[in-house]
């Protein structure tokens, strides 16, 4: 299917869209903050083995942990009969209603083990993630840099920057837990990202030679349409599992799919609409003859 868009019409509207999106972001960044789980802000892990004969759901547990710790905690079946359960940390009061509301429900649990994570392996994995983040992105920068132009570099990591601010400020709008299966889901959207905006750029390169007869709005728009096709038909067989995932996925997965989703999304947009829009504004302020 050919598409005939006229996409950099209307490239000051997107970027402007865009920067009040992001603005809204970190507005919210900065009065809501995060939700952060007990991976980043510390908690509790209890081990233990409520039944050695019933065979009893990751569900069932949740029903009587949330009646104390409502929502916040994370809980994973290991073994046939025994389950970890990760809380925050609201002291030992709360925790020994937990254990008690549990052992009344199952009068056979044994607890097999107790930990308190402190604060400080938080910080360590928030260290790492922004670490993590920084190394992808000057990664990505120098790759570009050297495969195509500089300025395809910049506008590939703003794009990337944009993608990841969006997702946090829909994170911080909804509320939703950040905990280590989110930085997965942030590393998977960059991912998936770059590669979509490599496509459209890879195209931009290939038609370079028509720049001295186009101007440089028509050779974006007729990169970004020759690779329209490929771009949507990769995003709908892509978001379809992941709608799957957030809807019939539970609590375990609610994290990871909703930033998924988000990311497809916004992450399509960038690349069709942001990146582009970009390169195309600062070719128009400072177009470098002979490139």
């Amino acid at each position: 299917m050919k598409f005939s868009i006229n996409f950099m019409k209307y490239r000051k509207i997107f970027l402007t869209i865009s920067a009040v999106l992001m603005a809204g972001s970190l507005l919210f960044l900065l009065i809501r903050g995060l939700n952060l789980s007990i991976d980043f802000t510390g908690g509790n892990v209890i081990q233990v083995e409520l039944s050695k004969n019933e065979k009893i759901s990751v569900g069932d547990v949740r029903e009587v942990v949330d009646t104390v710790f409502q929502g916040n905690s994370m809980i994973q079946e290991f073994g046939d009969t025994a389950f970890i359960i990760r809380t925050q940390d609201d002291g030992d009061d709360a925790r020994i209603k937990m254990l008690n509301a549990l052992k009344m429900k199952y009068p056979e649990m044994e607890i097999l083990g107790l930990e308190k994570v402190g604060p400080v392996v938080g910080a360590e994995l928030r260290h790492e993630a922004y670490v993590g983040m920084v190394i992808a992105l000057v990664a990505i920068l120098l790759y570009i840099t050297f495969r195509f132009q500089f300025r395809f570099a910049v506008v590939s990591v703003m794009a990337l920057v944009h993608d990841t601010v969006l997702v946090l400020g829909a994170f911080s709008l909804a509320g939703m837990e950040v905990n280590t299966s989110f930085i997965a889901a942030i590393l998977t959207v960059v991912g998936y990202s770059i590669n979509a905006t490599i496509i459209i750029l890879d195209r931009i390169r290939e038609n370079w030679k028509d720049l001295p007869t186009k101007r440089i709005v028509q050779l974006v728009n007729d990169s970004t349409n020759q690779t329209l096709s490929r771009t949507i038909n990769t995003t709908l067989t892509t978001i379809c599992p992941v709608i799957a995932l957030f809807v019939w996925g539970g609590p375990v997965l609610s994290s990871f799919s909703f930033a998924l989703l988000i990311g497809l999304i916004v992450g399509t947009y960038s690349s069709i609409c942001i990146s582009t829009s970009l390169l195309c504004e600062w070719w128009l302020k400072r177009p470098i003859s002979g490139k």
